[in-house]
């Protein structure tokens, strides 16, 4: 472990502290990259793209590592906000790199079990209507038979 390839030159001080902190929290679990993508549902490409200072990493992959290493909640709180301060110091790509602007778009880092769901496609109101006047008109129809038949 700890074999790291040196961080490109020209990293703020705030990103390469921050990914020197997550290299030390992946380093103490003694997983390898395949392994670390095993249990915090992040690919191991990702977590190279992490580690290597290449991409910035999602919060939730944040989270993820500091549970696997252990770490306290207070710590883990800790990490979480050198990571908000990392990210916004994250150099980011010239856009002409990237197809629609943004080259990290494209990385579905997101566990499928904290993506936002879709809203339900929204019913038409005329359908809500009808159903009501439809029972309405059903208890009508009962509560006139019900008059007729005791009559």
């Amino acid at each position: 472990m700890g074999g790291w390839r040196p961080l490109p030159d020209g990293l703020p001080p705030e990103v390469r502290n921050f990914v020197a902190q997550l290299r030390e929290l992946k380093d103490a679990t003694g997983l390898s990259l395949a392994a670390l993508g095993a249990r915090t549902a992040y690919s191991k490409s990702s977590w190279q793209r992490y580690l290597n200072a290449v991409q910035p990493p999602p919060r939730q992959a944040v989270t993820a590592l500091c549970r696997v290493a252990g770490l306290s909640e207070q710590d883990a709180e800790r990490v979480a906000v050198r990571h908000e301060v990392a990210v916004e110091a994250w150099p980011r790509p010239e856009p002409a790199a990237a197809e629609d602007g943004d080259p990290y778009d494209d990385d579905p880092t997101i566990p499928w079990w904290e993506r936002l769901e879709e809203p339900p496609p929204a019913r038409p109101a005329g359908r809500l209507l009808l159903v009501a006047v439809l029972l309405l008109c059903a208890l009508l129809l009962t509560v006139l038979a019900g008059v007729v038949l005791s009559a």
